[in-house]
């Protein structure tokens, strides 16, 4: 089986990543060839580093290959998108994907809060196309989410599903409704919990111990939201109140203060917490 993964950003990576550590033949698409190779890099980087620890033998990172070219993912067998979360450039690359894919290739998108649906439309064969939804960061994250868009074929969504599995994943079967299944319930209730913080009038560190230590989280509401990125969750949670108008579902003010500061969490030293 031979894959295709365009953009090759901290998600496309990670999917290539692990398309490697399951000995698949990859090709990955960047807009330019020293972004690929930097990504590649990166993924050696890490894969290295599991063979250090003995988590993994050994890896073959020849099987990566990189390119600019849609043209050069025509003969494989299953292509997932992680580029931009926007519907429109998503839409355009199903399109072009469409007339330079073989006609028996499945094609996935990793989005988190876009319609599959609405991005399947963009082709005449959207029997096709699935969603294929990984956690980020996408080597560590057990789960992924294969979405069934409205007209998806069994053969399609059966094919996502297998190689969900054989990349080492647990993934689960599900429809294509705004958020899928964890973001529409994680996002409004991460959204809760930062209201919380002002309603209560509780510290960051209090909230997070007390997710912990009283609801079994393993991670507190303000340490994952600095790990997902402030940035990233006050989209996804735009995206899913254009689409139900639930007040749940819309960014609390003061994370979208905090993405508008630049306070995105991990990626940029400094969100809730301090790194």
């Amino acid at each position: 089986m031979k894959i295709g993964v365009i953009g090759l950003g901290t998600m496309g990576a990670g999917i290539a990543q692990l398309c490697v550590e399951a000995g698949l033949e990859t090709v990955g698409r960047e807009v330019t060839l020293e972004l690929g190779e930097g990504a590649r890099g990166r993924i050696g980087h890490f894969l290295t580093r599991k063979v250090e620890k003995g988590q993994i033998e050994a890896f073959d990172l020849e099987l990566l290959s990189l390119t600019t070219e849609l043209s050069d993912l025509g003969d494989c067998d299953l292509v997932i998108e992680a580029i931009v979360e926007e519907l429109d450039p998503k839409q355009e690359l199903f399109a072009e994907l469409e007339r330079v894919c073989k006609p028996s290739a499945v094609l996935a998108t990793n989005t988190s809060a876009l319609s599959v649906t609405e991005i399947a439309s963009a082709t005449s064969s959207p029997e096709r196309v699935v969603g294929m939804h990984f956690f980020n960061p996408a080597p560590l994250m057990p789960l992924v989410e294969i979405v069934r868009a409205q007209l998806t074929s069994d053969e399609a969504f059966e094919t996502a599903y297998a190689l969900g599995e054989r990349l080492g994943k647990h993934p689960i079967r599900c429809h294509d409704t705004p958020g899928f299944v964890v973001n529409r319930v994680l996002i409004p209730l991460l959204n809760d919990c930062v209201r919380v913080l002002d309603e209560a009038r509780v510290s960051v560190e209090d909230l997070d111990a007390g997710m912990k230590h009283g609801a079994g989280w393993p991670m507190g509401p303000c340490e994952l939201l600095d790990l997902v990125g402030i940035d990233v969750h006050v989209h996804a949670s735009d995206a899913l109140y254009d689409k139900l108008r639930e007040p749940r579902m819309a960014p609390p003010p003061r994370l979208v203060a905090m993405a508008n500061a630049g306070l995105l969490g991990r990626k940029s030293g400094r969100g809730f917490y301090t790194y």
